[in-house]
């Protein structure tokens, strides 16, 4: 019965949502299938924006071939790093990804690094890449999040909200419950269920929202570079609220702070600063350009 996921309020009953699926004598987790569907389909959308703006598709394949593993392997170091309480004591769980365990903030700093210098080597337009590659890393999110979902990760605390999601208690990690979840633990038919804020699916729809803007936005930019700032702005100002709901914080070690909070506002700031300073400085050019004409 570890199985079922609820959504009571919205009268959605899900009985049968397991971790894994058989292939023949393999079992493989549904949360790296996700994550890989999540990943085809960011190639995809960079591919089809590629062309869109007269670049060359191959460059973006070649791009993923580094970026995508170099994003694993940040993702799983930054987690690993501040939450190293659970790895210890057995360091080759440090390789095991099947229960899950990537941090996106980690992921985003490695492929931040790794198109750095892609674009170097290459001799490309690194804003041009940032803002082209920026719309397949939010597509991955997007998708990526619902590894959570099969995962039963990645939720917040109590809440008996409409969107109220109900996980057996036997089912999640006990580090992830925190006394107020125990405190109102729902018993249907025998099984006690934690209710909790659904936060893999707030993120994945804000997401989708911002995807959205971005590519409505990318006609419109003024730099290139312009949006993946944005990116990096807007999902930062949504990643700061959910963050604040998760009971899985990953903390700063000494301050007890939410690193990804903390992280979330830093980006904020010098995204939307970055921007502000070069249309300020653009403003002055063409004011400079404008007033050497009329003389």
């Amino acid at each position: 019965m570890d199985y079922n996921i609820n959504f009571p309020h919205l009268h959605i009953y899900l009985d049968h949502v397991g971790k894994n699926i058989m292939i023949g004598n393999f079992s493989i987790a549904y949360y790296g299938i996700v994550i890989a569907i999540g990943m085809l389909a960011g190639l995809g959308i960079a591919c089809w924006m590629a062309k869109r703006t007269g670049q060359s598709s191959d460059t973006y394949f070649d791009l993923a071939l580094v970026a995508i593993v170099c994003s694993v392997i940040g993702a799983r170091i930054y987690y690993v790093v501040f939450r190293w309480d659970l790895y210890k004591d057995n360091l080759l769980n440090i390789f095991n990804l099947r229960q899950g365990g990537l941090a996106i903030y980690g992921g985003v700093i490695a492929a931040i690094i790794t198109t750095f210098i892609f674009a170097r080597v290459k001799k490309l337009s690194l804003g041009l890449l940032f803002d082209t590659a920026g719309l397949g890393l939010v597509l991955g999110q997007i998708i990526g999040r619902w590894g959570n979902f099969f995962n039963r990760e990645a939720f917040g605390g109590y809440t008996d909200g409409l969107f109220a999601m109900q996980l057996p208690l036997s089912a999640v990690r006990n580090s992830d419950v925190t006394q107020e979840l125990l405190d109102h633990v729902v018993k249907v038919d025998g099984i006690s269920y934690i209710q909790v804020y659904p936060t893999f699916l707030f993120e994945s729809m804000w997401n989708l929202v911002l995807l959205i803007c971005l590519i409505l936005f990318t006609k419109h930019k003024k730099f290139d570079g312009e949006v993946f700032l944005l990116y990096l702005a807007g999902y930062g100002i949504g990643r700061f609220w959910i963050e604040s709901l998760r009971t899985d914080q990953l903390l700063l070690p000494g301050i007890g702070y939410p690193v990804s909070m903390a992280l979330a506002a830093i980006l904020v700031v010098i995204s939307i600063a970055w921007i502000i300073i070069w249309h300020v400085k653009h403003g002055r050019k063409q004011a400079q350009v404008e007033q050497s004409g009329e003389k």
